[in-house]
């Protein structure tokens, strides 16, 4: 089936404006899940379905440990359909306090030969109280994990000054823990595409704001989404300032802003606008997942994402000392079989005791 989506129906996708691709399969994705019969049929293609590859992380059982990372279905739109796609969970978001409509056309935009998407979304989405009226209304699949990703409005309201934007943080926070919404949270501190960028990857920000969120009694995960365009340096001080607030773990990490890793840069934008998905963000990623398990051991659980094209891809991620990954990109540009693919490797590696659960 992957080769029918390589050879004949990407081609054709990748023919179209890559905002309404994604707008299109968000709807397609959305019916199907509410259908039995299409779920069976998705998942008699698609759904891992040998031994046991199931890993609990944080007291919570992820049935596979590959997840859809934020970014893809930004309203909870997906949870029913994913698990036929081999996913163990997804990471809803990055929601937000208040609805946004995100940054204007072209949000997405293809770089084929580079593996990589430009990606200037903006944040849009719905806001954290349509999220949760639509999840209370959401039959929960068996054994899937619903993350959700909780960044600050993209507006200037919200922008106004360091108060405002950690008010916007703790506003989504208090009402998603209070709601029980959710099986972990992230904060999502790096994100470059609104009106203040990545305010809080500066440590003496995020030592505010990390303090107010842990004013809310919170029984679930916490994790903080990290860039990966700091030095290691920069990084550790975050890492030690998540450390001290008692924040479970990281998701490492988010978009690459260095279009010099693109392997053929003139196939950026004139305008570079936007952060780099895919294949530009692997190496950088593999690196801090690496640094921060030998500086820090076990005390994080550590997500990798990024550059997820192949099966042998997400094996780097583990090696390098990741618990768990999150794909989007590979899945674009690979196919909906990769998820089912990383699973089948991950069990042959398992088995073979390269990998321990």
């Amino acid at each position: 089936m992957d080769t029918l989506y390589r050879i004949v129906l990407k081609p054709i996708l990748f023919r179209f404006d890559p905002d309404s691709v994604h707008e299109v399969f968000i709807s397609i994705g959305e019916f199907a899940g509410r259908v039995a019969i299409l779920r069976s049929l998705f998942a008699f293609f698609y759904d891992y379905r040998g031994t046991d590859i199931s890993k609990t992380v944080d007291g919570i059982r992820y049935r596979t440990p590959v997840l859809l990372s934020a970014g893809f279905d930004t309203d909870g739109r997906l949870t029913r359909i994913l698990p036929a796609l081999g996913f163990g969970g997804e990471e809803i978001g990055s929601i937000t306090a208040h609805p946004s409509e995100g940054n204007p056309r072209p949000r997405l935009t293809r770089l084929a030969r580079n593996k990589s998407i430009v990606v200037f979304k903006g944040l849009r989405n719905r806001g954290v109280d349509a999220l949760i009226k639509k999840l209370s209304r959401t039959k929960r699949e068996k054994d899937f994990v619903l993350g959700i990703s909780i960044a600050r409005t993209n507006e200037p309201e919200a922008s106004a000054d360091v108060e405002a934007g950690i008010a916007d943080y703790v506003a989504s926070f208090k009402k998603l823990v209070e709601s029980g919404t959710g099986d972990y949270y992230t904060i999502n501190i790096s994100c470059p595409n609104s009106y203040t960028g990545e305010t809080f990857i500066e440590p003496a920000l995020l030592a505010q704001l990390l303090p107010r969120l842990r004013e809310i009694p919170c029984e679930k995960p916490v994790y903080l989404k990290m860039p990966i365009n700091l030095p290691w340096e920069q990084f550790d001080e975050l890492l030690a300032l998540a450390d001290r607030n008692g924040i479970q773990g990281v998701i490492i990490g988010n978009l690459n802003k260095d279009y010099s890793h693109l392997k053929h840069p003139e196939d950026a934008p004139s305008e570079y606008r936007g952060g780099l998905s895919g294949a530009p963000c692997f190496a950088l990623s593999n690196e801090l997942i690496r640094k921060t398990r030998e500086a820090y051991g076990k005390r994080f659980t550590i997500i990798g994402t990024g550059g997820i094209l192949s099966p042998e891809a997400a094996m780097a991620k583990f090696a390098a000392g990741a618990d768990l990954v999150q794909v989007i990109s590979g899945m674009i540009f690979e196919g909906p079989g990769l998820m089912k693919a990383i699973c089948e490797r991950y069990a042959h590696e398992q088995a073979s005791g390269k990998i321990t659960s």
